[in-house]
């Protein structure tokens, strides 16, 4: 047996000695990537804004204390310039309201933002303006502040990594190597290294604020999500319309036109004119099946919503309706009680509707079956009944199940009541709808 001190030791695998490598290559990228250096451009964008309003301030206080350059209250002056230079920037964000829109623009094609920034707000009232001048000052202040350090902090640096190496530098005593000793001067630079570091992370903070800022100060409000919620449910709404309209009417006539295609097959040699009658029914239904497309399909060209437009046919094409599913071959017994011109279009349309798609759902499911129809109408409602038998005829069909859906959505539109199942051995469809709904 071999001795277990005789085994070779085992290595870290490559993905542990790996690890410090990957997590200095992620900081790099965090500091340094195409991200963080778009986010950089934007601060800088930040620094180029606040200079008219800079120099403007600027230029007031040095006409009131004139200071030498250079001199302690020289710099005062600047740091005081800037700080007044604010206020006004936000001044002119809050009057002029392009500059949300500019501002929007550049923080999504600049990263300043989560996932490339929020989509600017529409809303123009004066809150909406006083959350443009905070963000506005957010960005111009600290995009003056990493501005100003990446056109100090890198010539500076470059100056200290030459430091040690060139004595023309040191004879020239700069203000601020004066103190440095050569021994110290070996170490300028570790302090260009964390010079630069500080620029990095600087412009990484200030970024990471704006970005944390930006969904609140830039982004849309709660009369924008409103708004756009609204707009989402009335696209949906007139999504799932159109998807009804072309579930009912191109499925009906696809189920007519599959039986009376079937009938004229079985028939062709024996009884040639009814497979003649069979193909002109067929011709008939398939042209009020294309004419039913093309109008549904001129809905989706339109640019408006197609919300209020007339869509598909009413009660008064019934009895085409009704000859069309006796041609497929369906023993289809009709019994109308009332007038039903009296009845309002949109209930008149969606009453069509329903009756064509529980014929359809007798010629899809149960065959040529004997159907029973009853509409009536009284002063304030419409009802329908649908009655079949059930068969245990095989459906071919892989896929749909909404034609019942449709129907209860179209009863729950017009605030009706919808039921449907079966009732012993046979199939029951019953549809009650208000008139009123169809003067609201």
């Amino acid at each position: 047996m071999a001795d277990r001190t005789d085994r070779p030791t085992r290595g870290p695998t490559p993905r542990t000695a790996n690890h410090p490598t990957r997590s200095v290559s992620r900081a790099a990228g965090a500091l340094f990537g195409r991200r963080a250096r778009l986010r950089w451009v934007h601060l800088i964008l930040g620094g180029a804004l606040l200079m008219p309003f800079y120099l403007l301030t600027n230029t007031s206080l040095n006409v009131i204390a004139h200071a030498d350059e250079g001199s302690a209250a020289w710099v005062a002056q600047q740091f005081g310039a800037f700080a007044l230079a604010l206020p006004i920037a936000a001044v002119a964000a809050a009057v002029f309201p392009l500059v949300r829109d500019l501002e929007g623009s550049a923080a999504r094609a600049l990263g300043a933002g989560p996932e490339g920034g929020p989509a600017p707000s529409e809303d123009r009232t004066w809150a909406a303006r006083a959350r443009t001048s905070c963000w506005f000052v957010l960005h111009v202040g600290l995009g003056g502040i990493v501005s100003g350090m990446t056109l100090a902090v890198p010539p500076g640096a470059v100056v200290l990594l030459a430091l040690p190496f060139s004595a023309r530098l040191r004879e020239n005593e700069l203000p601020w190597s004066r103190p440095l000793t050569l021994s110290h001067h070996v170490l300028a630079p570790f302090a260009a290294v964390l010079l630069l570091a500080a620029l990095a992370l600087t412009a990484k903070g200030a970024a990471a604020l704006l970005a944390r800022c930006s969904p609140e100060l830039l982004g849309p409000t709660p009369v924008d999500r409103l708004a756009a919620a609204e707009q989402r449910t009335v696209r949906l709404a007139l999504r799932n319309r159109l998807a009804r309209e072309l579930h009912d009417s191109v499925g009906h006539a696809l189920s007519a036109v599959t039986l009376q295609a079937g009938a004229a097959r079985k028939v062709l040699d024996r009884d040639p004119e009814f497979a003649r009658q069979a193909l002109a029914a067929i011709e008939e239904t398939t042209r009020r099946a294309v004419a039913e497309l093309d109008d549904v399909l001129g809905l989706l060209r339109e640019d408006g919503d197609g919300s209020t437009a007339p869509l598909g046919p009413t009660l008064d094409g019934l009895d085409a309706l009704l000859g069309q599913t006796r041609a497929a071959g369906v023993p289809l017994d009709a019994s109308v009680e009332g007038d039903l011109g009296a009845v309002p279009p949109m209930v008149s349309r969606e009453a069509y509707r329903i009756v064509q798609e529980g014929l359809s759902n007798a010629l899809r499911h149960a065959g040529q079956v004997p159907v029973l129809l009853r509409i009536a109408l009284t002063d304030d409602e419409l009802e329908i009944e649908m009655v079949n038998p059930v068969t245990a005829v095989p459906s071919r069909r892989t896929g749909g199940g909404r034609g019942l859906t449709g129907v209860e959505e179209r009863t729950s539109v017009l605030r009706g009541r919808f039921e449907a199942g079966t009732d012993g051995s046979r199939w029951r469809l019953r549809v009650t709808l208000p008139l009123g709904a169809g003067t609201r």
